[in-house]
């Protein structure tokens, strides 16, 4: 799976639509394998991409649980944390 597509499921604040067209954006980079596709390809592209922000936005919209809402900065901090401890250990 593309690593720029985060997790936007129970998080507080809760993602904006924002967020979530990122992450369709990313998806369909990721399956079409072009960041900017062509003129002939560019409506298709623009398409599934609208088309998967709104499925996305549904599933978001309608999943429940039982478990706190994260926090998104102290989450920023542990994933900033993880990754200074592994490109430390990476350059030793």
């Amino acid at each position: 799976m593309c690593r720029n597509i985060r997790t936007l499921h129970n998080f507080e604040p809760v993602a904006t639509s924002d967020e979530v067209r990122a992450a369709a954006l990313q998806y369909v980079r990721k399956v079409s394998g072009s960041t900017h596709p062509s003129k002939a390809n560019q409506a298709a592209f623009d398409e599934a991409v609208e088309e998967i922000a709104h499925v996305t936005q549904h599933l978001l919209d309608h999943l429940v649980t039982s478990a706190p809402p994260k926090d998104r900065e102290v989450e920023a901090a542990k994933a900033r944390a993880r990754a200074a401890q592994r490109y430390a250990t990476a350059s030793a």
